[in-house]
């Protein structure tokens, strides 16, 4: 019998300073048997650093949601699409192959990927050669250190405060506090 999905709850009060952008957003995510609580957090803070996108690129117009991620290797870790369908916006997480993310590249605007691991930098070195023809791919390099205090903030049932100000996301809950400032590699 194959494992289920965990099931996370987060309400996230966001405030965006950079983007004005301010929004209470309530979160499902579905954390894969085989996915980290570092993971997990990574991707709930990709949401969080690019949730203004739904007002500066979709006019309010749009979704931001997680995809099936780990499920489905065809879709992303989180996606923003306008209601026309069309994918504007892309994120994976992780240090994935070059076809994948060529692929997500022509099947989105823009793809965005945020690095995490203690071995994030050595993938990079082996990586960007191959990543340099992909115009619309962002790479960025969140520290390991930061990620594994991540972790630390995953709960089933999360109420979380966030802020983006001077690209930084502070993200707490009420106890403890964990600024990322992920690191642009492309």
């Amino acid at each position: 019998m194959a494992l289920k999905s965990t099931i996370f709850k987060a309400s996230v009060q966001l405030a965006d300073i950079d983007h004005s952008y301010y929004a209470d957003h309530a979160l499902t995510l579905a954390r894969h048997p085989s996915e980290t609580d570092e993971r997990m957090m990574i991707r709930l803070a990709a949401l969080a650093l690019n949730a203004h996108e739904l007002q500066s690129t979709c006019g309010g117009d749009g979704t931001l949601a997680f995809g099936a991620g780990l499920s489905d290797p065809d879709e992303p870790d989180v996606w923003l699409r306008d209601f026309t369908g069309r994918t504007r916006l892309w994120m994976e997480i992780g240090q994935p192959e070059d076809k994948p993310l060529a692929k997500a590249c022509s099947k989105a605007d823009r793809v965005r990927l945020y690095c995490f691991s203690h071995a994030a930098d050595i993938w990079w070195r082996g990586i960007e050669t191959k990543l340099s023809r992909l115009t619309s791919l962002e790479v960025f390099r969140v520290p390991s250190e930061i990620s594994q205090q991540l972790a630390a903030l995953a709960a089933r049932s999360m109420q979380l405060q966030a802020t983006v100000q001077e690209g930084v996301l502070t993200l707490g809950d009420g106890q403890r506090t964990v600024d990322i400032e992920p690191i642009r590699w492309k």
